[in-house]
C-alpha cells in the first residue's frame, strides 16, 4: 500500500506560477540593463589668461612752448592829394511853381481853323415796316398818305408773287407742299437784301428766294427825313391742286 501525499506539500502543483514570476523578474532586469545609459567623462581644460598690467608704463608729457606772435607790419603813410579848385560850380536855382497875385496867366486864343470838324457817320438803322413814318414806295404806288402807301405796297407784293410764282417740278412729283416764310430788308437805297427763308423743304425755299430776289428797286423808307433800312416778312404758300 502506497503512502498518500499531502496535496499542500506537493511542489509540482505551483511550479507554473513560480516559473512565470521568475520569467517576469528576468525580463525586468534585462529591460533595465538595456535602458541604462552611461556618459563618458569629459576632460574639461581650463586655460588661465594672465593679463599683464601695463598701466605702470610712463607716457612722455609734451609741454607746449609759449612762442611770442610776430610783430605787426608797419602802417603805410596816408597820402593826401591836394586838388586845386579850378572849375566853377554852377548853382541850380529851383523856382517856386506856386502862383501868387503877381503871376500873370496868359490865355491862348484858339483859332477856328485849328478845330478839326468830325463828320458824324450815318448808322445803319432798321425801322420795322409797321411803325416807320414813311414806308418804302413800290413802283407804281402814287398814294399820298402813309397808310395808303402801306396798302399799295402789300398789294404790289402779292401781285409780284403771283406773277413770278412757279411750282418746282420735283416738288410736284414728290408731293411736297407747305408754307415758306420769307424775310428780307429794303435797304436805304431801295434794293432788296438779306433774304432769308424757312420752309418744309429746300426746293420750296429756293423758289421763294428766287421770287423775292426778283423784286424791283423801290423808293427807300424814311424815318425823320432820313433813309433807313426796313425789314419785311411775308409767307408764300405752296399748295398742290
Amino acid at each position: 500500500m502506497e503512502p498518500k501525499k499531502n496535496p499542500r506539500a506537493d511542489l509540482n502543483r505551483k511550479s507554473g506560477l513560480f516559473f512565470v514570476i521568475g520569467l517576469v523578474i528576468v525580463l525586468f532586469v534585462v529591460w533595465r540593463a538595456l535602458e541604462l545609459k552611461t556618459y563618458p567623462k569629459a576632460n574639461t581644460a581650463f586655460e588661465q589668461l594672465t593679463v599683464t598690467d601695463y598701466l605702470d608704463e610712463k607716457v612722455p608729457v609734451i609741454e607746449a612752448l609759449n612762442v611770442p606772435p610776430p610783430p605787426p607790419p608797419p602802417a603805410a603813410p596816408e597820402v593826401i592829394e591836394i586838388v586845386e579848385d579850378v572849375a566853377e560850380i554852377e548853382e541850380t536855382v529851383i523856382q517856386s511853381t506856386e502862383i501868387n497875385q503877381e503871376t500873370i496867366v496868359e490865355e491862348a486864343a484858339l483859332k477856328v481853323e485849328d478845330i478839326a470838324v468830325v463828320e458824324e457817320e450815318e448808322e445803319d438803322v432798321e425801322v420795322p415796316f409797321a411803325v416807320i413814318e414813311n414806308v418804302p414806295v413800290f413802283p407804281g404806288c402814287k398814294e399820298t398818305s402813309n397808310e395808303a402807301q402801306k396798302a399799295c405796297f402789300q398789294k404790289k407784293i402779292q401781285e409780284h408773287i403771283m406773277k413770278q410764282f412757279t411750282y418746282p417740278d420735283v416738288a410736284v412729283e414728290l408731293g411736297i407742299e407747305g408754307k415758306v416764310y420769307v424775310q428780307f430788308i429794303i435797304d436805304n437805297t431801295g434794293f432788296i437784301t438779306n433774304i432769308r427763308t424757312r420752309g418744309p423743304d429746300k426746293l420750296l425755299e429756293n423758289e421763294a428766294h428766287r421770287i423775292i430776289a426778283a423784286l424791283p428797286q423801290m423808293t427807300p423808307g424814311k424815318q425823320r427825313g432820313r433813309a433807313v433800312k426796313v425789314p419785311y416778312t411775308i409767307p408764300i404758300t405752296f399748295r398742290l391742286q
